[in-house]
């Protein structure tokens, strides 16, 4: 599949496995997980997996040392979801050990002797995603993103322009970026990807109103769109704050169900619109008995469940 291909296909997606907790991502647990995610009518999965840096301000992201799975583990996630037939969207992310969302990871600057910056960062971040661009082309991967919501970081187009490069020398697939909420026409080097990503947690009452604004990054660039990230607590009032997972309140399928219904109601009428990679699917689910209680974003054993897996099955690219 090349970048032209990709303004045809529709996403039906999950993202599954997050954070990538070592030892998770094998067995028997996380084989009855995706089986069950298949089983939602998804056509694509993002495998996403965390790798932990210290601080906001540390420079070493230690992809290679726990809490992150194993390559093996990948592999494993990468093979088990092509042999249910599902696409694949290889998704490592960095994350913060002291609970700092990593939007916040930033450096002066200008380089300055003596103090952490972008560029000793970068040599390390692009260790860590040359390290899965390997993987994801010698597993066959669809497509890879190589970040997540680094919103301080995405002013530095030359390092990432110059990531991206070294990317495709290793990687013969699809590349995209996963922008965050509200950024998606602050990125300046979508021309360099071959897909506009982003994470659609907007409020129920705005969906109209982002569609507009994202709609004109689309236009201007021309490249196909998807959000890499959607989706909205089963909690009361998450409806209105999808993207707050420490929102208090009652556990509320409802709450969940309506978000759906109205998210897939406003983006099914633009033509540009691509799909989602639904945020999201754990490798090791609760009981289903016990979804009632599960205030979380996975609509496994949910009322959202049925929402997204009719959704997704009268799509026409997954009726055969």
């Amino acid at each position: 599949m090349n970048a032209e291909q990709m303004k045809t296909e529709k996403i039906n997606g999950m993202t599954w496995g997050w954070t990538g907790v070592r030892g998770t991502w094998m067995g028997p647990e996380a084989e009855a997980s995706m089986k069950r995610m298949a089983e939602m009518n998804v056509n694509w999965t993002a495998l996403a997996l965390a790798a932990v840096q210290e601080t906001p301000q540390s420079t070493v992201i230690p992809f290679r040392e726990e809490p992150t799975v194993t390559d093996e583990e990948v592999r494993w996630a990468i093979r088990s979801a092509k042999e249910l037939g599902l696409k694949v969207c290889l998704k490592p992310v960095v994350n913060v050990a002291n609970g700092t969302w990593r939007a916040h990871i930033a450096f002066f600057d200008e380089e300055v002797p003596g103090e952490p910056g972008w560029e000793a960062w970068f040599r390390s971040y692009g260790e860590f995603i040359l390290h899965y661009a390997r993987i994801a082309e010698e597993e066959g991967c669809e497509m890879l993103c190589i970040g997540c919501e680094m919103v301080q970081a995405d002013k530095r187009e030359a390092q990432w322009r110059a990531l991206i490069s070294d990317v495709r020398s290793l990687y013969g697939g699809l590349v995209t970026y996963n922008c965050d909420k509200y950024q998606e026409e602050r990125v300046h080097w979508w021309d360099a990807l071959d897909i506009i990503s982003s994470s659609g947690y907007y409020p129920i009452d705005q969906w109209d109103e982002q569609l507009d604004r994202i709609e004109g990054t689309v236009r201007k660039w021309g490249k196909p769109f998807f959000f890499m990230e959607a989706g909205c607590p089963s909690r009361e009032g998450s409806a209105a704050r999808p993207n707050d997972w420490s929102l208090p309140g009652a556990p509320s399928e409802k709450e969940q169900e309506r978000y759906y219904e109205a998210m897939f109601a406003a983006c099914s009428k633009r033509d540009w619109m691509q799909g989602y990679m639904l945020w999201d699917w754990p490798a090791r689910l609760y009981k289903a008995s016990d979804a009632a209680e599960n205030d979380d974003y996975c609509m496994y054993g949910k009322r959202a469940a049925e929402t997204v897996r009719n959704f997704y099955k009268n799509d026409p690219q997954n009726q055969s």
